[in-house]
């Protein structure tokens, strides 16, 4: 077992980091996001931590494009930190960063799942209207499972976790202690 406080130290960084998110990933974690990003110092490698049991993936990704942006702009080094639980839309948020710019720590889980829908398909109208709501339904469907096969890929990037193997098992909900994530290459290492 790792000796935690050494593991720790290795690791000076993330004892303050810049970004604090917790609570619902929604609008509200996106401007607080936003405000803390502007507000962080320029220089060095940012830090950006998260506890969230998940909400809604489009926010997700939309700080995830905003940290993938930096990156790429500035060359900014940008480092995740999940703490007690990443689950659902935080993990989609884990994912845009790599592999070996991701930390867990000591007791925090990850929860993988395929994207959820509750929709209701109403049919009224003219017959020859009917077969174009339920196209776009279809395509709705479609357009999904793309964008969750891009998340999938990002999470498993770089990871001893193929992309199948995640598919499998994020049909059921899929948590990961924080040693289990480390051992298959989801993240660096605990702390």
């Amino acid at each position: 077992m790792t000796d935690t406080a050494s593991n720790a130290s290795n690791y000076p960084l993330l004892a303050r980091p810049h970004i604090l998110l917790h609570g619902v990933v929604d609008d509200a974690m996106y401007d607080s996001f936003r405000s803390q990003l502007c507000a962080a110092t320029i220089d060095g490698p940012l830090v950006v931590s998260i506890t969230s049991l998940g909400g809604d993936p489009e926010m997700g990704r939309a700080m995830g494009e905003d940290v993938r942006l930096l990156r790429e702009f500035t060359g900014r080094e940008t480092l995740f930190l999940g703490k007690v639980a990443v689950y659902s839309a935080a993990a989609t948020f884990m994912a845009s960063f790599p592999v070996d710019k991701r930390f867990l720590t000591r007791g925090s889980r990850i929860m993988l799942h395929e994207r959820l829908m509750t929709s209701t398909v109403e049919l009224s109208g003219p017959l020859t209207t009917l077969g174009a709501t339920l196209k776009a339904k279809l395509h709705e469907i479609e357009d999904s499972i793309r964008i969750q096969e891009e998340g999938f890929a990002d999470i498993v990037r770089g990871s001893r976790v193929t992309l199948d193997q995640l598919r499998d098992r994020a049909t059921s909900n899929w948590y990961l202690e924080a040693e289990e994530a480390r051992e298959l290459g989801l993240v660096l290492d605990v702390i």
